[in-house]
């Protein structure tokens, strides 16, 4: 069900954003889902945030401290530490920018355009303060429009205006680059946390961080993303060798199902590790063989001493994303970290199952009692040969006196038509009607109970309206609407696209009368 048409609320906002914008308020429930966020079913992790997690727990396990690495990194630090690489490394690294913030004065030219829009500056020198108190970064853009409202006496909608059509500074502003960068390599981060801790914590020193790394990549494929986790780890101490990286690896990832392992020396050879340390990890998993699945080394003493530190670190690193793959079995990153947009569209008959709702149900305890009823004595009675009448209730309905009967009068046929007691299923992604005693899918509900519902609230409506009575009766179904369900849009659009059926009817011939004392 839509709240409103996105395509008339675009071009409403294209034609005056401010009316579009104030009027959208009444769009909004004003209640909200209130009870239905307590005692639901655990939702849904996302495998990379849970791998992220067994990570963790394993580093804890191990005994490293976790801590915070420095996220935005000079250029000049990335020139410390890889030395003669650090070209290379900066190329695929993200520099950051920022729009500068204008000097604007106010010349009769302004002030006219503000006379134009009805704008009126009763204190020039108010209004130049504010400007020039955003141009020195006292405040920050998301407020600039109530700091320009307040300073013009006017209200936020006419300040919007007065932003755009006075002010052209801002809209032509254009990004100027900073010497800061994104980190590319937990490395980076790892060099500036180490010189803050060394002389200052008893060694040796074990530090672990996962976090978010960025890289400069042409395209983002099956194997390459823009930001990806990195779930990195230190040993700062006197007497520590690459038998640190070793066992690390093998404790880490043993938590993870991996067997055996193999080092490997690493061809890169990057001139931030020392000569002849740089390790790759490849471990042997029941389920995949043999994988690689980590780096280790000791960082160079020449790039630590840069940082007044004079004792070998060990670090170990491994990309999150790449050991979910391998845990998960799946061969593209992208539809790993985003299925929303790069997996396949499925809902499983679960999910379908879950989206088949009831149309109409009893409001009352009373009502949900009498749809009990009626389900208990028509299954029992289902087959009994016609005409034929039997009470399904007797006894009290908001306050009035009720008499509730099954009926079918036709003879030589039964209470209830074939269909009555088919069950609604999904199965393979279609939603089906299938005999009571077959098993087949996920069942949702039986079209007896379904109807008994619809019974039961339609009765209920008579009750409030004082009438002396109500019917109610289901002959041939044809669709989910006639036996009281229907389908959420999500689901229908997912079956149209997958060319899945509902096929959900035949001979229900049911009929349910109300008598009211």
């Amino acid at each position: 069900m839509r709240l409103w048409n996105s395509k008339k609320l675009a071009k409403l906002a294209r034609k005056d954003f401010e009316k579009a914008w104030e009027e959208t308020a009444k769009l909004i429930p004003r209640q909200g889902l209130g009870a239905s966020y307590e005692g639901v079913a655990r939702g849904r992790p996302h495998i990379l945030f849970e791998t992220i997690q067994k990570l963790r727990e394993a580093y804890l396990s191990l005994g490293f401290e976790e801590v915070v690495n420095p996220l935005f990194i000079e250029d000049k630090e990335i020139k410390r530490q890889f030395g003669p690489e650090a070209l290379a490394v900066l190329d695929r690294c993200f520099y950051l920018a920022g729009l500068p913030r204008p000097d604007v004065g106010l010349s009769e030219e302004k002030l006219s355009k503000l006379r134009s829009l009805g704008v009126e500056v009763e204190d020039k020198e108010k209004l130049q303060r504010m400007l020039h108190a955003y141009k020195k970064g006292e405040f920050g853009g998301d407020d600039l429009i109530y700091h320009l409202a307040k300073a013009l006496n006017i209200d936020d909608a006419l300040a919007t205006r007065v932003l755009e059509e006075v002010f052209p500074e801002f809209k032509e502003l254009k990004p100027e680059a900073t010497t800061l960068t994104l980190r590319s390599h937990m490395t980076s981060g790892w060099f500036l946390t180490l010189a803050s801790l060394y002389g200052k914590r008893k060694l040796p020193l074990k530090l672990f961080s996962i976090d978010r790394c960025f890289r400069r990549e042409q395209q983002e494929d099956r194997t390459h993303l823009r930001s990806h986790f990195s779930a990195s780890c230190v040993v700062m101490g006197e007497n520590v060798s690459i038998d640190d990286g070793k066992a690390v690896a093998r404790g880490l990832l043993s938590r993870f199902g991996f067997t055996r392992f193999e080092f490997r020396p690493d061809e890169k050879r990057s001139k931030y590790y020392t000569p002849g340390t740089q390790t790759e990890v490849y471990a042997y998993h029941p389920n995949v063989g043999w994988v690689e699945i980590a780096t280790f080394g000791i960082y160079s003493p020449v790039a630590l001493s840069r940082y007044k530190i004079e004792v070998p670190v060990m670090n170990l690193g491994m990309g999150v994303e790449r050991l979910a793959m391998v845990l998960s079995g799946s061969e593209d990153v992208r539809e790993l970290v985003y299925p929303q947009f790069y997996a396949e569209w499925h809902l499983s008959d679960e999910e379908i199952a879950e989206m088949i709702y009831i149309k109409r149900t009893p409001e009352s305890k009373e009502g949900e009692k009498l749809a009990r009823a009626i389900t208990r004595i028509a299954q029992e009675k289902a087959t009994s040969p016609s005409p034929c009448e039997f009470i399904a209730y007797e006894g009290e309905l908001l306050g009035r006196y009720v008499r509730v009967k099954l009926i079918e009068r036709e003879e030589n046929t039964k209470l209830l038509g074939p269909a009555a007691l088919n069950k609604v299923v999904v199965a393979d992604g279609n939603i089906l009607g299938v005999p009571s005693d077959e098993e087949k899918g996920v069942e949702r509900i039986t079209y007896l109970e379904a109807i008994a519902l619809l019974a039961a609230a339609k009765i209920e409506e008579a009750a409030k309206a004082r009438k002396p009575s109500a019917k109610v009766r289901v002959g041939m179904a044809k669709s989910l609407g006639d036996i009281n369900l229907t389908l959420d849009e999500v689901a229908r659009r997912y079956l149209t696209s997958k060319e899945k059926r509902i096929e959900v009817g035949g001979p229900v011939f049911m009929t349910i009368e109300a008598n009211f004392e």
